[in-house]
């Protein structure tokens, strides 16, 4: 297992970020859509070292634009939006892309269609498509989203596990992963209290050590040999710097 974090946790222009990603230790990161897009902006990828683990290829979705929207318009939209994400995350380098899901419970039989497609572009590009449990959408636990995968049943559509996001479902990381087994594709680490999508540093709300060391631990046992990666509220005093050495202690 590789460390990467998402680079929205720091602000500046994209060299800055390169440079800074760079000197914290970094040497993976995630991306959004049309992120380091100019020649210059890849320069300084390489030139500091770095790599794209991979994209979050949901964000920035056109207003209105949804998989599973019962407008025809409104789903081509989201889909074409997301062929072209998933080919710019690949250019990158990117192994993995996630989406986050659409908020209709209703209409999960529609974006399981569109999911399969979205799954066979991303093959082709060789990216691995992640879905996202996310509060408050359709797919609001982990739990949910792994049965949910499991009955679509498409061997590129894996689980994204944000230990954030179970903590805010109740759900116990460990618990998960074992659950998941070869359908976790990708994991994000953030703290929280428990309620709000906070993205706080490693241990700043109800995470602790201990339960950090168990969830690496769980991953090693299932043999897990993806990367893990922080994403962190870029207006925190010290976003990556602390949350990376408590990491690094957890996994030994």
């Amino acid at each position: 297992m590789n460390l990467a974090c998402c680079v929205w946790a720091i602000e500046g222009p994209e060299n800055a970020i390169a440079a800074k990603t760079n000197a914290l230790g970094f040497e993976w990161i995630d991306v959004r859509p049309f992120a380091f897009s100019s020649d210059g902006a890849r320069q300084k990828i390489r030139e500091h070292g770095l790599s794209v683990s991979c994209i979050a290829a949901s964000f920035g979705m056109p207003e209105g634009a949804r998989l599973s929207s019962p407008d025809m318009g409104s789903r081509s939209t989201a889909a074409s939006y997301l062929e072209r994400t998933l080919a710019f995350g690949a250019a990158l380098g990117a192994s993995t892309a996630y989406v986050v899901p659409d908020d209709d419970p209703s209409s999960l039989d529609t974006y399981a269609a569109k999911l399969k497609k979205l799954a066979e572009h991303g093959g082709e590009l060789g990216v691995r498509v992640c879905v996202e449990h996310f509060p408050g959408t359709a797919l609001p636990t982990a739990s949910g989203t792994i049965a949910y995968l499991r009955e679509i049943g498409h061997p590129n559509l894996f689980l994204l596990l944000d230990i954030g996001h179970a903590q805010m479902s109740g759900e116990d990381a460990t618990e998960v992963i074992s659950d998941a087994g070869p359908l976790l594709g990708y994991v994000h680490l953030d703290d929280n209290d428990g309620s709000r999508d906070l993205h706080l540093g490693l241990t700043d709300g109800i995470l602790t050590e201990a339960a950090l060391a168990n969830t690496i631990s769980a991953l090693s046992d299932i043999g897990y040999r993806g990367n893990l990666s922080l994403e962190l509220h870029p207006d925190l005093p010290d976003p990556l710097k602390r949350s990376r050495v408590i990491v690094l202690n957890a996994m030994g």
